[in-house]
């Protein structure tokens, strides 16, 4: 695909992102690190990569796509979102990048290889923003046989969304709430745009699952969980993993209090009440355990990150037949 658009011998238009930032020359747009650079689009932070960790899948958080896998986790600096309880800040809420180091995409891939990982996530920071590095990277995984996750919030282009399920596997995508207010004022970005990316992925074979952090006083009234799960439930469908994780003060959010489990738990019903068959509730103490929605039965053991498959077999519970939806190794 096509990074940037021409608009005039002055500007450009980057692609990446709905924002569809016009950048001027020399340049940047609203991630502050993507340029016109004599009218074509830089990534400066190709190559350059600030985070770079082997994680479990289940950290993404993937709980249907190959559990107990390792997954090479890397991400760089920037973002399109102003979420001021981004626990990423330093690299997230920075355009200031670190050229001494660098990485090619093929020794991105061999790193995977080496360290016997099953996937590449693209995660830490908004991937959408180095969308060139991530699916050059990507493309050269994939010949491999490694899978490629997309850990993001959601805000991909048009374009990017079109180019996406040619070489990705998996995505989590962020739901930060389901106030159009929220996002404008808060975040900086648009919820209609978040939800028709979610409608995309639904539609795509890309594998997906969905994060909520929920925040007292933000985002936990009844009313708003009520709307997400209808919008998951009857837009994306009732098999789509939903997560949802507890806040902690991070950031510009440090008198915020850390959100209770009963926040969670009830957040859980909510969901169930509306037919979504896999709830799971992160940063807290608590059972992730997977059971099938039809006979009860557990079919995947979960202990931290540590994942069995128990009671799953081609794609079905061993138990009574039913389809469990996901990517099992």
């Amino acid at each position: 695909m096509q990074y940037s658009q021409y608009k005039d011998d002055e500007h450009i238009v980057c692609l990446l992102c709905k924002h569809y930032c016009t950048l001027k020359k020399d340049g940047h747009g609203i991630c502050g690190i993507n340029y016109n650079v004599d009218s074509h689009l830089a990534n400066k932070t190709y190559g350059h990569p600030s985070a770079l960790h082997v994680d479990p899948i289940e950290k993404k958080p993937l709980y249907h796509f190959m559990p107990n896998s390792k997954s090479l986790s890397l991400g760089t600096v920037g973002c399109n979102f102003r979420c001021p309880f981004c626990q990423n800040y330093s690299i997230s809420q920075t355009s200031i990048v670190d050229e001494s180091v660098t990485i090619t995409p093929q020794e991105i891939v061999d790193l995977a290889l080496k360290y016997e990982c099953q996937s590449i996530s693209y995660t830490y920071n908004e991937p959408t923003i180095w969308y060139p590095y991530a699916k050059d990277i990507g493309v050269l995984a994939k010949a491999k046989g490694i899978k490629n996750v997309f850990v993001s919030s959601g805000y991909e282009s048009h374009e990017v969304l079109e180019d996406m399920p040619s070489w990705v596997d998996a995505a989590n995508i962020d739901l930060k709430s389901f106030s159009h207010e929220y996002y404008k004022k808060v975040l900086k970005t648009n919820l209609d745009g978040v939800l028709e990316s979610l409608i995309e992925f639904a539609k795509s074979d890309i594998w997906l699952e969905i994060t909520t952090l929920l925040i007292s006083g933000v985002n936990d009234s009844d009313e708003e969980i009520k709307q997400m799960a209808e919008f998951i439930a009857t837009k994306l469908g009732k098999e789509i993993p939903w997560h949802f994780s507890a806040f902690h003060p991070d950031y510009k959010m440090q008198e915020t209090p850390s959100t209770p489990l009963s926040t969670l738990t009830r957040a859980r019903e909510i969901a169930h009440q509306h037919g979504i068959n896999y709830i799971y509730l992160g940063n807290v103490l608590n059972d992730s355990n997977t059971y099938c929605p039809t006979c009860k039965v557990k079919i995947v053991e979960r202990n931290g990150y540590q994942a069995h498959i128990i009671g799953i077999e081609n794609n079905r519970c061993t138990n009574c037949g039913s389809e469990i939806k996901g990517v099992w190794l």
